[in-house]
């Protein structure tokens, strides 16, 4: 059986990048508006920090994907055998 604390963790690991952020935009805006119990205000804050770290992990995941490949073009020996046309 799945706790209350770990459903919304799946279900926001499911979501892309642009919609965690535009979600947690929202959450923002509803927090600064105010005119929400302290019950809603954490039940929002809770849910902001959540996608907040979804979107650090899906920044961060894209990252290790451009070093990676960034990395890769480095190394490849394709491309400085194509780079030597034999001027000094």
């Amino acid at each position: 059986m799945t706790s209350e604390v770990e459903q919304p963790t799946a279900m926001s690991e499911a979501l892309g990048y642009e919609q965690a952020r535009d979600e947690l935009i929202e959450v923002v805006r509803r927090l600064e508006a105010g005119g929400t119990t302290l019950e809603e205000s954490l039940v929002l804050w809770e849910r902001g920090e959540e996608l907040a770290k979804v979107c650090r992990r899906r920044l961060d995941g894209a990252r290790a994907r451009l070093d990676a490949a960034l990395a890769e073009e480095e190394t490849d020996p394709r491309d400085s055998a194509a780079d030597d046309d034999g001027t000094p």
